[in-house]
């Protein structure tokens, strides 16, 4: 995926996306010792960057395509990034979600227009209801981070950020599935000046932190993280980029995630999810590396539970 594809995936998706605001705050930049330029993809369409990658998937089909459909299966974010752009550009959407799935996501997935076929909550049961419906109605399955148009969308939100603030030293990112670290390192490859590329992952699910060490794909034995748009693990697309093009990644503890996503509410007042805050965890843990520096931060997205916070006491 060289620049050119790049600057066309960003120049085709245009009219389906935000170009998201870029925010300061001098006291958090007293905090970390840094400038802090934040990427506010929690003001993207539906509330998150994958809204990015799944405009320019559809938009790739062909015509024939288009008409029988797409699938994927998500609990979260993407199954509403790509019902939302299927809606966009008058595309069926399938969504395959486990039956556990909070359902103030089913209805918001619903409301954009996606077609929901509940399954038991395992990968196999995800990966063998996609394949039922691409058989049944010749959907074209599309994968949440694993896809190279998908990682040329996510891309995009680096591209921005790097146009308003072309001399930034480091941008920082959450680690799941690899689109958004893998799109953003080429983004910063092609586009920034001696800029590199950092991932922040939960030391409860550091399957691309190890990954990066043995240089094959690990999973993860266990989920227990509060940054529930982490817990998927990387591909055999996104993971060679992240290989070439990512310096570290830098795990950080719960406590440490939480106490980010709070800061984040009340310093510059705004909604972020638990898997966004975790960029900003990963410069506060290691304040020493970075200080000085321009750094970008990706807010991925703020897609939250109100119910359900995580540093939301009980009264």
């Amino acid at each position: 995926m060289d620049k050119q594809q790049l600057i066309d995936c960003h120049e085709r998706i245009k009219p389906f996306i935000h170009n998201t605001p870029v925010l300061t705050s001098h006291l958090m930049d007293e905090m970390a010792g840094a400038q802090l330029f934040f990427k506010c993809e929690n003001f993207q369409r539906m509330g998150a960057f994958k809204m990015r990658g799944a405009a320019n998937a559809i938009m790739q089909l062909t015509e024939g395509q288009k008409r029988n459909g797409v699938v994927t299966h998500s609990s979260g974010n993407f199954a509403q990034a790509l019902s939302l752009a299927a809606q966009s550009l008058g595309v069926k959407a399938h969504i395959v979600m486990p039956k556990n799935a909070p359902q103030v996501k089913k209805d918001a997935v619903r409301g954009y227009g996606g077609i929901i076929v509940e399954c038991e909550p395992t990968l196999q049961a995800r990966e063998h209801e996609s394949k039922q419906i691409e058989e049944k109605y010749g959907a074209t399955f599309i994968h949440p981070s694993n896809d190279d148009a998908v990682i040329l969308g996510q891309g995009t939100a680096g591209k921005e950020l790097l146009e308003l603030h072309p001399d930034l030293d480091y941008v920082i990112t959450p680690v799941g599935g690899g689109g958004l670290i893998a799109g953003t390192a080429l983004a910063v490859a092609y586009f920034g000046k001696n800029c590199k590329t950092i991932g922040g992952e939960p030391f409860e699910v550091d399957d691309a932190y190890r990954s990066l060490l043995s240089g094959t794909i690990e999973g993860n034995t266990t989920i227990n993280t509060t940054a529930d748009g982490l817990k998927t693990q990387l591909g055999d697309r996104n993971f060679p980029i992240i290989q070439k093009h990512v310096e570290r990644i830098i795990r950080v503890t719960e406590e440490e995630i939480v106490s980010a996503m709070r800061l984040i509410w009340e310093r510059l007042k705004i909604v972020c999810e638990p898997s966004s805050a975790v960029a900003l965890a990963a410069i506060l843990r290691e304040k020493e590396a970075f200080k000085n520096q321009k750094l970008g931060v990706i807010i991925s997205g703020g897609n939250v539970d109100l119910d359900h916070l995580p540093f939301q006491k009980n009264f």
